[in-house]
């Protein structure tokens, strides 16, 4: 089965078009964009398929920020217009508070995982501010091991990119003709200063053949790779809600 770069690309165009025709008809498209590919490579669909002047990019460093060239990089190429909003007051400020309560044991998780959250309230708050509706960027791969911020990066009002591998995603992008040291970026978090495949323990392409094409990896990466699965799955479920308890399996409406 090879993947079909032109296929899948105009594909995802005419889907996003259908998605903002029956979900936001003449709404604008707000995206974070980290400089990554797949900020990249969907800031790249939306200017095809909605023009540029209805998509807005949001620069969102925490502090300082070693890669925000990149992310000027992506807004100059693609002739967007861009609002640039710093969260280190936000974060720092969230922190400082939390740290005032003695029994709150504020872990590395708790502060690697603030930064995506306040980046997508901060994503929804210019949304509301521009009629628009925010784009996800995340892909299979991340998806399929949970590697994503709950309410942080894994959300949005729609997701272009969730049933495409690394790998496709970066076909994607060179199809598109979006810059080739951003598309083929070694991807990373921007939070704990290494790499995406060196926190995973396996590297993207064993992921991809592994979940697209079932070429199996080493037993250990296997074991790896499915219990991440397993245990994220519920990132991508809705969140359950309670049955109604307390009521009669029938109700008679005629009595």
């Amino acid at each position: 089965m090879k993947f079909n770069v032109e296929a899948a690309t105009e594909g995802l165009v005419k889907w996003i078009q259908d998605w903002f025709e029956k979900n936001g008809k003449g709404c604008n498209a707000v995206i974070g964009i980290s400089g990554g590919k797949d900020s990249t490579v969907c800031a790249g669909l939306l200017v095809k398929a909605l023009g540029k002047d209805r998509v807005i990019g949001v620069l969102m460093p925490n502090g300082e920020q070693a890669d925000i060239a990149d992310s000027h990089k992506v807004v100059n190429f693609l002739d967007i217009k861009y609002y640039t909003v710093n969260i280190e007051e936000a974060y720092e400020s969230i922190l400082k508070y939390m740290g005032f309560h003695n029994d709150l044991n504020v872990t590395k998780q708790t502060t690697e995982n603030l930064p995506p959250r306040l980046r997508m309230s901060t994503l929804y708050a210019i949304s509301q501010s521009v009629n628009g509706r925010v784009c996800n960027t995340c892909n299979m791969s991340e998806d399929w091991v949970g590697y994503s911020t709950r309410y942080g990066d894994s959300v949005g009002d729609f997701s272009p990119l969730s049933n495409y591998t690394v790998a496709e995603v970066k076909e994607i992008g060179h199809y598109l003709g979006l810059p080739a040291e951003l598309v083929d970026k070694t991807p990373a978090d921007g939070l704990c200063g290494k790499s995406d495949e060196d926190n995973l323990g396996f590297t993207y392409r064993e992921l991809d053949d592994y979940i697209r094409y079932g070429i199996l990896p080493t037993p250990e990466k296997k074991e790896i790779i499915d219990r991440k699965h397993e245990k994220n799955l519920f990132k991508l479920q809705l969140m359950q809600t309670a049955p109604q308890y307390g009521f009669p399996e029938i109700l008679n409406y005629e009595q």
